[in-house]
């Protein structure tokens, strides 16, 4: 299997399939590049080259015991980028991973990056503050921090079968497949990794990030997204970004990924190549 070694030591897992114009991937937490699939696959077929990794402490990837912060995730994206030394990507990611390329695209993008594509992303500060009163108020992240500590196998079922995919609404067509395999990535992570990382996706401001992102950027978002609210995220970061876009997609869910696809496949395949 591909690995890249940061410059701190890490083993970092990766995948590189197909030819063409690069697209890089960025997964949400506690998930893994496997959580991306549906959109490799989708790009590989149209003469797409897609690069997608496993953040560190999760997935393949080492789980270290440090590390677990928005700039070491950003620094580990610039490791695999440099590695095969790609160059005019189309940098996608999705929850927290939409945190990590705003902040790999402003500290270690020049030159290498085309446009940046944001999926029911964090950006640009989860929790609550004064100065960010659309924010989340911190107890729900104590409760998720709760959740991995107490009994984390638990804690990703009922996230998976309920708020994260929007099956906890009436008429939902609940996907056991999706239910299990999202499981299944959260499991092989590390406890320590997914516990730290809470705070490293709710409570890192980008801000300035955002502000500094000089490439095309389009915002993907859910209306019924339970876990990352539009209203406090995708419709700010969509003001502070200089060439930004954003499409909100009634009643879709966090997980509008796996569960509507070929909506989001179409959409982010007419901006690369726009």
């Amino acid at each position: 299997m591909p690995f890249v070694t940061t410059g701190d030591g890490v083993e970092i897992f990766y995948k590189d399939w197909g030819a063409g114009r690069p697209v890089m991937f960025h997964h949400g937490r506690p998930l893994s590049s496997d959580a991306w699939d549906a959109q490799l696959l989708f790009l590989v077929r149209r003469g797409h080259r897609v690069i997608a990794h496993d953040r560190r402490g999760h997935g393949r990837s080492a789980q270290v015991g440090h590390g677990h912060d928005m700039d070491h995730y950003a620094a580990d994206a610039a490791a695999v980028v440099a590695h095969p030394g790609l160059r005019d990507v189309v940098h996608v990611g999705h929850c927290a991973g939409g945190g990590e390329v705003a902040r790999y695209v402003a500290g270690h993008g020049a030159g290498r990056v085309a446009k940046a594509v944001l999926v029911g992303a964090v950006p640009p500060l989860m929790v609550r503050t004064e100065s960010n009163p659309a924010g989340l108020p911190v107890e729900v992240f104590d409760g998720f921090r709760e959740g991995v500590a107490t009994d984390r196998s638990q804690f990703y079922l009922d996230l998976a079968s309920g708020p994260f995919h929007g099956f906890n609404r009436p008429g939902a067509d609940v996907s056991q497949g999706v239910i299990q395999n999202w499981w299944r990535q959260g499991m092989a992570g590390s406890a320590q990794a997914h516990h730290e990382g809470i705070r490293a996706f709710s409570q890192t401001d980008f801000t300035d990030d955002l502000r500094a992102i000089d490439v095309p950027t389009l915002l993907l978002h859910g209306d019924d997204d339970q876990l990352v609210p539009v209203a406090g995220s995708a419709e700010l970061a969509a003001t502070l970004a200089e060439d930004a876009a954003l499409k909100v997609y009634p009643g879709l869910s966090h997980g509008m990924c796996a569960v509507s696809a070929d909506t989001v496949n179409a959409d982010l395949l007419d901006f690369i190549r726009s």
